[in-house]
């Protein structure tokens, strides 16, 4: 069973060491055919991957933010994640047919 975290930004992996996330891989980008059954996923993902990531028997965890306006679009550090309440929240997507 492996750990993902799924991030391009510095800001998150600082985060993520700062409140001792662990993780057995790091990628800056995942293609879900490499997660398996009993793996976690940790990132903010658009839906469609985390359904897919979800049906393949994965745990996903969304690095979540309460992200005001003004910071939209810019690469956000550490302190700004811990500014905007950055934390961990598992969820289970389902892609309904």
């Amino acid at each position: 069973m492996t750990i993902w975290l799924v991030t391009r930004h510095p800001g998150a992996i600082e985060w993520a060491t700062r409140h001792r996330v662990a993780w057995d891989r790091h990628v800056v980008h995942l293609d879900p055919c490499e997660v398996a059954a009993g793996d976690t996923v940790i990132g903010s993902l658009p839906i469609n991957l985390v359904a897919d990531i979800c049906a393949r028997g994965a745990i996903y965890f969304n690095l979540s933010l309460n992200l005001p306006v003004h910071l939209r679009g810019q690469e956000l550090d550490v302190d700004d994640l811990e500014h905007c309440q950055a934390i961990l929240e598992k969820y289970y997507v389902r892609k309904i047919k």
